[in-house]
């Protein structure tokens, strides 16, 4: 059970909005913030004021030109947004902070079992881009894309990959189980699937990222109804954890890229939300 100290840390009401970073998470983030390039002339904009709005943004699904008039301008806070993404800045940011939740979770900060599985997005009116199309999820009766992602035994996110949604898993498995992951995690030789994952197809993709492979967990023989199938509802409570994220509920975005962005920002959030609580034995 929480202790009271538990609950004050997690209680948001003394903040503007409950997606605005408080002190103890500021201060993680902070240095993870890359500076201004040099030659240029020196930042003049709160970086935690535009935090502040891409989370709101992340938070209540608002459209950029709603953001209220007390953060930063929508042109400032998207502007960033790509920004942090196209530098890889983002990837940096969550990688430690992920490294950090490890280590507070008493793990070491590279896992040896990973699960995967993909959860397709519906797609807004006006979504979707030529560079970016949209698909139709037959089995899912979704159209939109498919957000693929790789946790660890935690539910922490590994990797992410979006896709159109007619993009089979056995075919979109490769997206996700890249060279960079492999060498960002090299000590992982299980990745826990569901049964579309099934076949020489996926385990051809798992295996070109070194010694991986992928074990499929099946449901019970005879199994009616909704069933906790071991391993495999880690990564479905991840992806319930990421839809709590209004824009996330749909897929309002014009790029694949975007989506996934946001998708990191979300598991930030968690993190930095894990890393400033006290922990449950103190």
């Amino acid at each position: 059970m929480w202790k009271p100290e538990h609950r004050v840390a997690a209680d948001r009401r003394g903040l503007r909005y409950p997606s605005d970073l408080t002190d103890a998470e500021w201060a993680l983030i902070e240095p993870l913030i890359p500076p201004a390039r040099r030659g240029g002339r020196r930042r003049s904009v709160n970086m935690r004021a535009v935090l502040d709005a891409i989370f709101y943004v992340l938070w209540t699904g608002c459209q950029w030109q709603a953001l209220p008039k007390d953060l930063p301008p929508k042109s400032t806070a998207h502007s960033y947004f790509i920004l942090l993404d196209r530098e890889g800045a983002l990837e940096r940011i969550h990688h430690a902070l992920y490294v950090a939740a490890r280590e507070q979770a008493g793990r070491d900060a590279s896992p040896t079992a990973a699960i995967i599985d993909s959860q397709s997005g519906k797609a807004a009116p006006k979504g979707g881009s030529a560079l970016d199309p949209q698909g139709y999820d037959a089995g899912k009766k979704v159209k939109g894309r498919k957000r693929h992602i790789l946790v660890d035994t935690l539910g922490l996110l590994l990797n992410v990959a979006v896709h159109p949604a007619d993009v089979q898993d056995r075919d979109g498995v490769a997206l996700v189980l890249d060279q960079r992951t492999r060498r960002q995690f090299p000590f992982i030789d299980r990745v826990f699937a569901d049964g579309g994952y099934q076949g020489p197809k996926a385990a051809a993709a798992a295996a070109q990222t070194g010694s991986w492979r992928i074990e499929v967990v099946k449901r019970r023989d005879g199994a009616t109804g909704f069933e906790v199938v071991p391993k495999r509802w880690i990564v479905e409570r991840t992806f319930a954890w990421i839809s709590r994220c209004r824009r996330l509920t749909r897929d309002f975005e014009r790029h694949a890229r975007t989506v996934a962005a946001f998708v990191r920002l979300a598991m930030i959030r968690i993190m930095l939300r894990r890393l400033v609580r006290p922990t449950h034995s103190a």
